[in-house]
């Protein structure tokens, strides 16, 4: 447990911290109380280029379109999706060149958020392009870029993306937090890490996490496998892959995240998790205490009889509980995540817990953990292609 809101059980090796792994977090902490440097978008200081007044006026809207790619829209669709059950508006996200993607046949009016770090990207500008109506709020860079320009031009409200918060580090600047706002929510609930980093059993839980995760790379075991139990966290490990696979997957050097949906994947992929190749380490993933349905007893007969006292959530868990077992008895690495109470805090400490993980374990592996250089390469040639 590091905190009310999520259980946590850590891999059950014990590890020793190594003086470099404490140092560089010493140093990581130290770095929120500089202004310009994202450690600072995790707190509650940080000082957003929007106001809420400024929003105010963007609340009536009952349906919100968000254009981005990546970063740039991966954290606030997994805040809707964790969070859905609480917000009472329709966001649309246009995350990919998808064909199916149509305009929306609605007599609301519908408002678009274009978001993109660079201002340039492709497939960002494309789906505005095609698919965005008049109403528009822009967030990208000061400097000149497409998107600002456009902006400009339709005479469209900018809000300012801060050049030093990586898309893939984003989720709790204005690329996520604006969204959230118009979600509904109150952005400093999501903000967790003061009272965090002061929790020792926090700390500890993360730097023998860390510790783990780069003793198990130095093994070869290189797949991160995420057996997920709660469908509206899909979202929340599609962020996570792009944080993990940008952020590390450098310099033949890298970590491979699987989202596997549980438990359905007993009955395809888990017959490789348990007898395949030893390169795998594993994350459970639950949400504990939501209303589920009862087994209708009426209907329920013969060897099945002992499913009478139950409901899905208790199957569910009993089926995760079974195979943490035979994890255990295989000699198979895993951690668990139980999330105790589904609201913005618990969401907020995920967010911050992995992000921390992330760049202190590519510190670790000697690696720069917020550039992306090799992505460069495709973009640069598909405009070859289609000039």
């Amino acid at each position: 447990m590091f905190s009310k809101n999520i259980s946590y059980q850590n891999f059950q090796k014990k590890r020793i911290i190594s003086k470099k792994l404490k140092f560089l977090y010493k140093n990581l902490i130290e770095r929120r109380n500089n202004e310009n440097n994202l450690i600072k978008s995790f707190t509650k200081s940080f000082s957003y280029s929007f106001s809420k007044k400024q929003l105010a006026k963007y609340k009536k809207y009952k349906i919100f379109q968000i254009y981005g790619m990546g970063g740039s829209s991966l954290g606030s669709q997994a805040i809707y999706d964790f969070m859905k059950h609480k917000i009472k508006k329709k966001f649309i996200f246009f995350d990919n060149l998808d064909l199916s993607n149509k305009k929306i046949k609605t007599k609301q009016k519908t408002f678009n958020i274009i978001i993109s770090k660079s201002g340039n990207t492709l497939e960002t500008i494309v789906n505005e392009n095609i698919f965005s109506t008049k109403n528009k709020l822009f967030i990208t860079e000061n400097k000149n870029n497409y998107l600002r320009n456009l902006a400009s031009r339709l005479k469209a409200e900018i809000i300012e993306h801060k050049n030093f918060i990586g898309g893939r580090y984003s989720v709790l600047s204005e690329v996520g937090m604006l969204p959230a706002e118009l979600m509904g929510f109150d952005s400093n609930n999501f903000k967790k890490f003061d009272n965090l980093i002061l929790n020792q059993s926090f700390k500890k839980n993360l730097l023998i996490n860390v510790s783990t995760l780069y003793d198990l790379i130095k093994k070869k075991k290189t797949n991160s496998i995420i057996l997920n139990y709660d469908e509206s966290s899909n979202n929340l490990f599609r962020w996570y892959q792009q944080l993990v696979a940008e952020s590390l997957g450098k310099n033949s050097n890298g970590v491979l995240p699987i989202i596997s949906d549980m438990p359905k994947d007993n009955h395809s992929l888990m017959q490789l998790y348990l007898d395949g190749n030893k390169n795998c380490f594993f994350t459970f993933f639950d949400v504990i205490n939501q209303k589920s349905p009862n087994i209708n007893c009426k209907k329920i007969y013969g060897n099945f009889s002992y499913l009478k006292k139950h409901n899905l959530q208790s199957i569910k868990s009993a089926q995760k509980e079974a195979t943490k077992k035979v994890f255990n008895h295989k000699k198979i690495p895993y951690r668990s995540f139980e999330v105790l109470k589904k609201n913005e805090e618990s969401l907020g400490e995920l967010f911050t817990f992995f992000m921390l993980e992330t760049i202190l374990l590519g510190q670790m592996m000697n690696l720069n953990p917020f550039d992306q250089p090799a992505v460069e390469l495709i973009k640069n040639e598909t405009k070859r292609i289609l000039l």
